[in-house]
C-alpha cells in the first residue's frame, strides 16, 4: 500500500543533487509541493518552467517546492546525480532538487510518473495528487490544477480537486519494476 490523498506522510531525508542532505518537514511551512521528476522526460521538461514559476510565485506565502528524481541512474545516466547537480548549478530549480537513489520515498508515496505532483498541508497531509495542469503542451495552463490546490490550502479550504491523473514518463525503477512496500503504521 502507498500513500494517498488524506494520508499524513512522515518527514523524510534525501541527498541534495548538489551535495548535502535535506529533511523535508511539511510542518515548517504553510504548504509543501513535492514533485517526482526527471532530467530527460519530455513531459517533465515541458512542465518544468511552469512548476518553477509556482515555486517562485508561492515562496513568499510559505510554500516550499521540492523536486525529487528517483530514476535509476545506472540505466538512465541523464538522470544521474551528477547530471542533476549540473542543472542545479545552472539555476534551473526554484527549490531543492533531491535524489532518491534507493527509490524508497517514491515507492512509499506511490509515485509512478514524471512529473507526479503532491501537495501537503501544514500537518503533512496529502491534499492533492496528480498533474500540474490539464495539458503539458499548453503553457497557458500555467500549472492551474496545482495553483488551485495551493490557493485552497492557503485559504484554509478543502482542496476542490484533490486528485487528477498524473501524465508523463514512467519512473525508471532499478531492475525495471517498482517494489511494493507497506504503508507505514499511523
Amino acid at each position: 500500500m502507498t500513500f494517498t490523498v488524506g494520508d499524513t506522510v512522515p518527514p523524510f531525508t534525501l541527498p541534495r543533487a548538489e551535495g548535502g542532505e535535506l529533511t523535508l518537514d511539511p510542518g515548517a511551512g504553510a504548504a509543501t509541493v513535492v514533485v517526482f521528476t526527471a532530467n530527460h522526460c519530455p513531459y517533465a521538461l515541458a512542465w518544468h518552467e511552469r512548476l518553477e514559476a509556482v515555486g517562485r510565485d508561492y515562496a513568499g506565502r510559505g510554500v516550499t517546492l521540492v523536486q525529487v528524481n528517483a530514476n535509476d541512474e545506472q540505466r538512465y545516466p541523464a538522470d544521474s546525480t551528477a547530471a542533476s547537480a549540473e542543472r542545479v548549478a545552472r539555476g534551473e530549480f526554484a527549490g531543492p532538487y533531491l535524489r532518491d537513489l534507493s527509490q524508497d520515498v517514491a515507492r512509499a508515496w506511490g509515485a509512478r510518473k514524471t512529473p507526479d505532483v503532491y501537495v501537503l498541508d501544514r500537518a503533512g497531509t496529502i491534499v492533492y495528487h496528480g498533474a500540474p495542469d490539464a495539458d503539458h503542451g499548453d503553457e497557458a495552463q500555467n500549472a492551474g490544477w496545482l495553483r488551485a490546490a495551493l490557493d485552497d490550502v492557503l485559504a484554509g479550504r478543502p482542496v476542490a480537486r484533490p486528485e487528477t491523473t498524473p501524465v508523463g514518463c514512467s519512473i525508471k525503477w532499478v531492475g525495471g519494476a517498482p517494489l511494493t512496500i507497506g504503508k507505514p503504521p499511523a
